[in-house]
C-alpha cells in the first residue's frame, strides 16, 4: 500500500507530521492492505492566518484494486482530530465498500435479482 501525505502552506512541522500520518494510516488500514493500492491524505488549515474552530481539514482517498476510489473528509478544531476523524470514516467506508463485494468475512445480502439490499 502506497501512502502519500500532502500538507498545505499553513501547516507547521510538515516533515514530522507527514511521517506520523504515514505510520498511522498504515496501521489503521493494515487489514485492507490486500485491497488498497494507494492512500492520499491532504491536511490543510483553511484559515491559517485566522483563529477559529473547525478550520482544520483532512481529506483521504483510498484507491482500491478493481473498485472505485473511496474518499472522505473531516473538519475539526485541530489537525489531530481532523486526521483521526477522517481515518475512522475511511475505515468505515472501506468496510462498507468491501463488504458489498463479499470481502473480509462478510457476505453480501442480495435478493434473487442480484441487487444489494440496504
Amino acid at each position: 500500500m502506497q501512502i502519500q501525505v500532502n500538507t498545505s502552506n499553513g501547516i507547521e512541522n510538515k516533515d514530522a507530521l507527514e511521517r506520523w500520518a504515514n505510520e498511522e494510516i498504515r496501521q489503521a488500514l493494515s487489514r485492507f492492505a490486500a485491497d488498497v493500492t494507494r492512500v492520499e491524505v491532504h491536511l490543510s488549515d483553511e484559515n491559517h492566518d485566522k483563529s477559529g474552530g473547525g478550520d482544520k481539514r483532512c481529506a483521504m482517498e483510498a484507491r482500491l484494486a478493481r473498485h472505485h476510489p473511496v474518499a472522505v473528509t473531516q473538519h475539526a478544531s485541530n489537525l489531530d482530530e481532523a486526521f483521526r476523524g477522517a481515518a475512522d470514516k475511511l475505515k468505515r467506508a472501506l468496510d462498507n465498500a468491501l463488504g458489498r463485494l463479499g470481502k473480509h468475512g462478510r457476505e453480501s445480502i442480495r435478493k434473487d435479482g442480484g441487487t444489494v439490499v440496504e
